[in-house]
């Protein structure tokens, strides 16, 4: 390994002569006759310092995989590490110990896959487009396993090149970065340097900052040609339903596909899709009157969503509460295959083509969906996506949707926009679109457009966005939380790292306005807001903050416990605190309190959320709890929601996981329990029970649904 002028490293990948055993051992002859990667920059807390625990790292490949292997030393006795998760992909994995590294396959600074795990052997995989657009369902088959020596803990990672886009030929060149975390010192350490803003979790999105692979001779890339067909058998209860169903048995079978176009372009079919064992949404308490975003966990539409995204928004984690939920989503892969009321449609058929071609990122599905008792009419979906990249971490692009049957008007819908990101230096972005939809009854005013500027320095940051969304603006693939209005967005913030308070790694103050006028020019909403927290060394973090509103309610609302507020201009203020236990934590949670006005009325609001408690390396209980007591002139009622998730990994590749729920703001009680087996690399078994229950019902709660299923795959690949 080199390193130029400015710091960034350049690698040469070792060629074996065989195929490395992949043990977590070290002890092939490879660690004995190559040289170690060992200088390792810190990027928090100390930017660009020595790091405070030694890394000796190898990258290597040989036909059919690419390694990366480490030697983690650490001072600290193996009971100090912070190794309490096992199971794959979960986000507690990025709070652990871990070493992982990030390959930009075609060198293009924007895209790449990226590998990691902890001393447990529990793993994340996931894939990065445009610098920070991250898709941690991606599933690909590789390996890895870690053990430990007198000083610390080992890891060997071997990724097939089957699992990889690339272009295959000798001296080939790719982006890499590798990463260390020492999270009992909230220590990030990586091969090329970083900024501090982007020094922590966020650390692998910034692609453009990697250092460079060389010395690759790689295979012919492979077709990828993958089959994933399984089975399903179900026995399902609906006490709603007319006639009512009582443990109805029935079976089914369908297949995935996917097919390698070209290097970097795949196409995806799927037939007769069953998501029986995706798990059900977590429920939360809405106090406001617009809709709430649920996101996807469909394996199938969370493959490649990145270049299915509209305007994003970088994630650069260094500008906090800058709020997104009012920006329309000109495609939202909840429209497909579920109703507005969270009835399950049936998908038929679905196809897919994504990647790259010509220096253009391209996207395109298609997708028909059954009909549901009449209620809801077989469909189709049509999205097309295409973007160009510009300079060097830049893109303009377009997005075309279709329904074919609308579901608020007769005939079909369609929406299509242009969309630009530019970003410039390290911290400063540019971003915006403009949209239309075409509906039939709904004609004029049917844009939407937006511009967004953004400096996010590590010690200042500022947004400044404009935002407007016509009366008749429509996306019915998309999503659309309000419409008829004008929105401004404005914030600053200072966040200084005091070198003087040894346990305080950083303030913040931040100052925001959003300022909404509706169609008529009539102020609509108003929200000022000021904060501060401190993030300690540890990882703590405390907030406070003020907040005023404005709201015009030009028709009444009913909100859960049965109140309505009234038509009107209410002015109202509220305050909240939390104080955030560190991630890495065998207990770790956000306690918040939130006091004031509520309309015209009051508020006081208890929650304990995003909570883990580790009870062993293996097991793992996350409890929510939130409780709203609200008084209100039509009367006083109280919300509250209790959530308990429970996991239990008996490998890295099997575990159970259970998720009990209970709502008063709907009165229900609901479970879902679920197996998951990966009983062979990409193959899996899954055994899910899940049920919903009235809690009015006196007694034990009376069963409106459930259903328990098993389903099984299994995975060729050619």
């Amino acid at each position: 390994m080199t390193r130029d002028a400015d710091g960034s490293a350049t690698v040469r990948a070792v060629r074996l002569s065989q195929p490395l055993h992949v043990d977590g051992r070290l002890d092939e002859d490879v660690y004995h006759t190559i040289p170690p990667i060992t200088d390792f920059i810190q990027t928090l807390p100390k930017n660009n310092s020595e790091p405070t625990e030694r890394t000796e790292a190898w990258v290597m490949f040989d036909g059919e995989y690419i390694y990366a292997a480490a030697r983690c030393w650490d001072s600290a006795p193996p009971d100090k590490w912070t190794a309490n998760e096992m199971r794959r992909d979960a986000n507690q994995i990025r709070q652990n110990d871990h070493f992982g590294f990030m390959l930009d396959t075609f060198h293009d600074r924007r895209n790449g896959y990226v590998f990691y795990a902890n001393p447990l052997g529990g793993r994340i995989d996931l894939t990065e487009a445009d610098e920070g657009n991250s898709n941690a369902d991606w599933n690909p088959v590789w390996e890895v396993s870690t053990g430990r020596f007198e000083g610390g803990w080992t890891i060997e990672i071997a990724v097939p090149f089957k699992s990889l886009r690339y272009v295959s030929g000798t001296n080939q060149t790719w982006g890499i970065q590798m990463r260390r975390a020492i999270r009992r010192k909230n220590e990030w350490d990586h091969l090329n340097p970083l900024p501090t803003a982007m020094g922590g979790p966020q650390g692998f999105f910034r692609i453009s900052a990697a250092a460079t692979l060389v010395g690759l001779d790689l295979p012919p890339a492979s077709r990828n040609v993958e089959i994933k067909p399984y089975a399903i058998s179900r026995v399902t209860s609906d006490r709603l339903a007319t006639p009512v169903v009582d443990n109805h048995p029935e079976g089914d079978v369908g297949v995935d596909a996917r097919y390698g176009v070209t290097a970097n372009l795949t196409a995806d079919v799927t037939v007769n899709t069953d998501f029986a064992q995706v798990e059900v949404d977590e429920q939360q308490v809405n106090l406001t009157r617009f809709n709430l975003v649920f996101p996807e966990k469909r394996e199938f539409f969370l493959e490649n969503r990145g270049i299915f995204t509209f305007a994003p928004i970088p994630s650069t984690g260094a500008n906090a509460g800058n709020d997104t939920t009012n920006t329309p989503a000109l495609f939202y892969s909840r429209r497909i295959g579920i109703d507005n009321s969270g009835v399950v449609i049936p998908i038929s058929v679905g196809a897919r083509l994504s990647g790259k071609a010509n220096g253009f990122g391209v996207g395109a599905m298609n997708i028909e969906t059954g009909n549901v008792a009449t209620k809801t009419p077989a469909n189709n979906f049509t999205v097309l996506r295409l973007k160009r990249d510009i300079f060097r971490r830049s893109s303009i692009g377009a997005m075309f949707t279709n329904r074919s049957v609308s579901a608020t008007h007769p005939g079909s819908n369609q929406a299509y926009g242009l969309d630009t990101t530019m970003s410039f230096f390290q911290n400063v972005n540019v971003n915006g679109f403009y949209a239309r939809s075409e509906t039939s009854d709904l004609k004029g005013d049917n844009d939407s457009y937006q511009g967004h500027a953004e400096y996010a320095a590590d010690r200042y940051g500022a947004v400044l966005e404009y935002l407007k969304v016509g009366d008749n603006f429509n996306p019915e693939v998309g999503f659309l939380r309000r419409d008829n209005f004008k929105r401004t967005f404005v914030s600053t913030r200072f966040s200084p790292r005091p070198v003087s308070l040894k346990h305080v790694r950083q303030f913040t103050w931040q100052g925001s306005l959003e300022y909404i006028l509706n169609g008529a020019g009539s102020v609509e909403s108003r929200q000022q807001t000021g904060l501060f927290s401190t993030e300690f060394e540890n990882s703590d973090r405390l907030s406070a903050s003020v907040n005023r509103y404005y709201e015009l309610l030009l028709q009444p609302f009913r909100i859960p416990g049965g109140s309505t507020i009234g038509l009107g201009g209410y002015n109202f203020s509220d305050a909240q605190v939390s104080y955030a236990l560190g991630q890495q934590r065998r207990v770790s949670g956000t306690m918040a309190v939130q006091d004031g006005h509520f309309y015209n009325g009051g508020i006081l609001a208890v929650s304990f959320t995003t909570a883990r408690v580790s009870v062993l390396k293996q097991w793992s209980a996350e409890p929510t709890i939130s409780v709203n007591r609200v008084r209100l002139p039509s009367g006083d009622f109280t919300t509250s929601l209790v959530r308990l998730r429970s996991d239990y990994a008996f490998s890295p590749r099997r575990f159970v996981s259970a998720l009990v729920q209970y709502n008063t703001a709907d009165n229900s009680f609901s479970s879902n329990f679920r197996f998951r087996w990966e009983y062979r690399p990409g193959s899996e078994l899954f055994v899910v029970y899940t049920d919903e229950r009235d809690t009015l019902v006196s007694g034990f709660p009376g069963l409106k649904n459930r259903a328990f299923v098993v389903k099984i795959n299994r995975l060729v690949r050619f």
